[in-house]
């Protein structure tokens, strides 16, 4: 078996990670949260993405999503649990996965040889993910695989988002970037959403924005434009291989050529997605 090459799990939970993400911008996410009463977008993800903890309080969903306004969460959380159960949200988030996969790749897809095999190597590099302080995670990994092998691939897909997830927020942490500065920093690499979308979706104003980035010039992160300095792109750098190394069991559990074939397939499945308009125009 050769050895795994640096950032190959990287290269995998970006290819990876978007088809589960397909979901939170997806009409069919819409339609079967409004069909259990759930018609605000926002109280939407909040329960789509939080309902696997159980009924939580706003306390437990900023700290667990970390960049969204607390003020936000709390007009939603805990309310929305009034309106439908965790098990009700995550029975309709399972129903839209199903719709979403279907519309964007596919039926013949969703049957192919190539989305079983896909299913079986996450699942497979799922199997090394690890509980301990990884609440988003461990709150998933306690949900019944699915059978069908597209929600399976759906279902491990999330397990190693969230693996990856709950590590990067304690990387961000550690390197003292609160919810904006990361948001302001992820941005100014070029690799985050516009900040008209942040703006739009994660509860901050203009004022709240504009304070992040003094904040970190003042700490000489970004220049008098906005860009990241040498310090600035070399924090960001840090706090992608520090995550990376924090997420490295579950893709050396596959091994380099199960990473490099999970890779492969779902850069195909992610092409096709996209090419069906699975995401908006001008995200990031």
């Amino acid at each position: 078996m050769t050895s795994l090459q640096p950032r190959a799990g990287r290269r995998c939970h970006n290819s990876v990670n978007p088809l589960h993400s397909t979901l939170y911008f997806s009409p069919d996410f819409t339609e079967q949260l409004a069909g259990v009463g759930i018609d605000d977008a926002g109280a939407a993800y909040f329960a789509g993405r939080g309902a696997a903890m159980g009924a939580v309080g706003p306390g437990t969903i900023a700290a667990t999503f970390y960049n969204f306004n607390p003020e936000l969460i709390a007009r939603h959380v805990p309310a929305v649990w009034e309106t439908a159960s965790p098990r009700t949200v995550l029975d309709a988030r399972l129903r839209a996965a199903d719709a979403t996969l279907r519309r964007l790749l596919g039926e013949e897809a969703v049957a192919s040889d190539a989305m079983a095999e896909a299913a079986r190597l996450a699942l497979r590099a799922a199997e090394a993910c690890t509980r301990h302080a990884r609440p988003l995670y461990s709150a998933h990994a306690d949900l019944p695989v699915p059978e069908q092998p597209h929600l399976a691939f759906w279902h491990a897909a999330t397990l190693l988002r969230e693996h990856r997830g709950d590590g990067h927020l304690a990387v961000l942490l550690a390197a003292g970037l609160d919810p904006l500065e990361a948001l302001v920093s992820h941005t100014a690499t070029g690799k985050g959403m516009a900040p008209r979308w942040i703006l739009a979706t994660r509860g901050w104003h203009r004022s709240d924005w504009d304070a992040a980035v003094e904040r970190l010039r003042g700490r000489g992160l970004l220049d008098a434009d906005g860009g990241l300095t040498d310090a600035g792109t070399k924090l960001r750098q840090d706090v992608e291989s520090d995550t990376d190394r924090l997420d490295l069991a579950p893709y050396e559990h596959l091994g380099a050529e199960g990473v490099e074939r999970l890779t492969e397939l779902a850069r195909g499945f992610l092409a096709a997605a996209v090419a069906a308009g699975a995401f908006p125009s001008g995200l990031s």
